[in-house]
């Protein structure tokens, strides 16, 4: 059996943060526990080269249309850097731009790294985008990333099934003629959380009409702009939208009330990420809660165990959102 951190902290009763500092020789580990866990790796067989000392942290981006102005992900990036702290490990953090033209030389070296474990931020990636991950001579996790056509180790939010719960609480609430606010940057989460919003329609035998759905920005003033556009050429109007984002959602709700519309009084808005403007904005918007903070600490725990395991059997994990309910949505029966 390999001998890695963890093996060394079974054998030795010292924890996994305290083993791997004591082997980094960093300071915070006494000379009485760092000499027995030194003794212990050696007569182990430890191996420093066959094992990770850093967790580096990749956030693509595509166009920044996504990751750029979102309260989201900076909870994630805090989960994943308590995590690896926990467990001994430095944490790097460093953006890829695929419009870089040192990117393929920046892949180059984040792949290569063998002290490096990789966690990739996949939240902008397109399908077209993973194929030189592939390729990874280190561990690699994906985080908040899909793709149809490799298989990664992934840590996602069950998107499909949390909008499809979001959209059964419109149900709930009375609600028939649901419509849709679309990003225009199809990312693959939007795309799993329009299925759940198509699959509780179909389920009900509700139309989905054209004028229902609104595709618009993925920025608060790009979203605002656009529901802005829709609304000044909408005949008939839904009586509920489901957002792929709070951002969207948050956006639309200002366009709606400067052009006349109370939200929930006329229409209700569900969003889904549940950042935090969402508990202020007028009214405080109903959404779906993500563990952002779990999904970062989860990868990072994951990336560490896949020495333990085949990496050629990849695993997915998806974590569960919860429903927030809160003013935004309107009751009528």
């Amino acid at each position: 059996m390999k001998v890695n951190i963890r093996k060394i902290s079974e054998e030795t009763g010292f924890s996994m943060s305290t083993v791997s500092n004591a082997l980094n020789r960093k300071k915070g580990v006494n000379r009485e526990t760092a000499e027995k866990i030194l003794t212990a790796a050696q007569e182990l067989g430890y191996r420093a080269e066959e094992d990770i000392t850093k967790i580096r942290f990749v956030i693509f981006r595509r166009n920044g249309l996504i990751i750029d102005d979102s309260s989201f992900h900076p909870a994630m990036i805090e989960g994943v850097e308590h995590q690896a702290k926990l467990l001994g490990y430095e944490t790097i953090f460093c953006y890829v731009d695929i419009g870089d033209p040192n990117y393929k030389e920046q892949l180059l070296d984040i792949l290569t790294d063998m002290q490096s474990g990789v966690v990739l931020l996949g939240t902008e990636m397109l399908e077209e985008d993973y194929e030189p991950y592939t390729h990874a001579k280190n561990r690699l996790i994906l985080l908040d990333g899909r793709s149809d056509s490799y298989a990664f180790d992934s840590v996602l939010i069950n998107d499909v099934d949390a909008a499809a719960g979001a959209v059964e609480y419109l149900v709930e609430k009375g609600h028939q003629r649901i419509g849709y606010l679309r990003g225009e940057f199809r990312i693959q989460a939007f795309r799993s959380r329009e299925m759940g919003y198509y699959q509780v329609m179909n389920k009900y035998g509700f139309a989905v009409k054209p004028e229902y759905i609104a595709t618009i920005g993925t920025r608060i003033e790009t979203a605002y702009q656009g529901m802005k556009e829709y609304l000044a050429e909408a005949g008939e109007l839904p009586t509920a939208f489901f957002a792929d984002n709070d951002v969207i959602a948050i956006g639309s709700m200002q366009a709606m009330k400067e052009c006349g519309y109370n939200v929930p009084g006329d229409i209700s808005v569900i969003g889904f990420d549940n950042v935090a403007y969402g508990m202020v904005s007028d009214p405080p918007l109903s959404t779906v809660h993500v563990y952002k903070q779990e999904l970062g600490a989860r990868a990072v725990r994951e990336l560490v165990s896949m020495e333990d395991r085949d990496r050629r059997a990849k695993v997915k994990i998806q974590v569960c959102a919860e429903f927030v309910e809160r003013g935004s949505v309107k009751e009528i029966r």
